[in-house]
């Protein structure tokens, strides 16, 4: 019996060792359990807008005072991919049951290697499915993705992929396609340095003024 009880206890703590290995490997794994632990102290309303995506709606953290009026639930995290926004959706969309999600993800997909738009409206597709699966009467919101000068290479991928998920959700009545990316570019078509921090990739305010400007007429109350 004790040889038994012993055993056991050695295949608990390899499996927990086991659990403990993946989630340290899981990318942003601690910045959902950090959402999360958010939740639990102050839980968030239902029927808010969530915004979720990559670092530049991390990086927008007063974003709230960009929409009065409105109940945002910011989960931008890090440089996320849609394809983790896929992962970790029924952590921090899923559980709010938000009245409308607005999206900002796919540009790190297409700067993180080779990926075709084709590659990036798939993953997009995906998100919005299991969204819409999960919560039918939600909302969906995609912001385009933007021109960034770091990123100039990729911008004619980007804004393929742009076009076609602007197709695809022109044929949902409850999705919405919001283009900043052409307030984002100058005469000559190419990206607006002056909107953008030194490392031309994330904005300054002058950027996310845009943003707001684009995404006031959409948003729900």
């Amino acid at each position: 019996m004790k040889v038994h009880r012993i055993l056991y206890l050695m295949m608990l703590n390899a499996v927990m060792i086991s659990s403990c290995a993946q989630h340290e490997e899981k990318p942003f794994y601690e910045d959902i359990q950090n959402f999360k632990k958010s939740d639990r102290e102050n839980p968030p309303p239902q029927n808010a807008i969530v915004f979720v995506g990559s670092s530049s709606f991390t990086m927008w953290k007063d974003v709230q005072d960009y929409f009065p009026g409105y109940t945002i639930i910011n989960r931008g995290f890090g440089g996320s991919t849609l394809e983790q926004a896929v992962d970790y959706a029924d952590d921090i969309i899923i559980p709010y049951r938000p009245k409308q999600v607005v999206i900002y993800s796919g540009e790190n997909d297409v700067a993180g290697g080779d990926v075709t738009a084709d590659d990036v409206v798939h993953r997009f597709v995906t998100l919005f499915k299991k969204i819409r699966n999960k919560l039918p009467d939600v909302n969906i919101v995609y912001i385009s993705m933007k021109p960034s000068p770091s990123r100039k290479k990729f911008i004619p991928v980007m804004a393929d992929a742009n076009e076609k998920i602007k197709d695809f959700l022109s044929k949902d009545k409850n999705a919405t396609y919001v283009d900043v990316a052409k307030r984002m570019i100058d005469g000559s078509g190419n990206p607006r340095e002056e909107l953008f921090l030194d490392d031309m990739l994330h904005m300054k305010k002058e950027g996310y003024q845009i943003w707001k400007e684009e995404l006031d007429p959409v948003l729900l109350k």
